[in-house]
């Protein structure tokens, strides 16, 4: 396949991610599409990476990999305790927290 395919797939997946944050009011969805805009950079990353026959793409996927599983736990972390306390996971609850 050629690296155009990836780039076509990696946009794809982004834009799909983006409405995703866009649209949705449900902080899970949006949680999720924040995720799949991160793969789809990722896979940019790796894409170009093979391209020029270099592992610096590979390995700042890599990290970013690693520093995503860790946003991942805070986040539901987050979003537990926001449905805990206001039992509904629409952004627009959490909003009302602040006052």
């Amino acid at each position: 396949m050629s690296p155009n395919a990836y780039l076509i797939v990696s946009a794809v997946l982004f834009c799909v991610g983006l409405s995703g944050v866009l649209l949705r009011r449900n902080a899970l969805v949006v949680f999720m599409s924040v995720e799949v805009m991160l793969n789809a950079a990722n896979l940019a990353l790796v894409t170009f990476s093979k391209v020029h026959s270099v592992l610096d793409g590979q390995v700042a996927a890599f990290f970013t990999m690693v520093v995503a599983a860790a946003e991942v736990v805070v986040g539901l972390a987050i979003i537990i305790t926001i449905f805990r306390s206001k039992a509904s996971l629409s952004l627009d609850d959490a909003r009302r927290l602040r006052h």
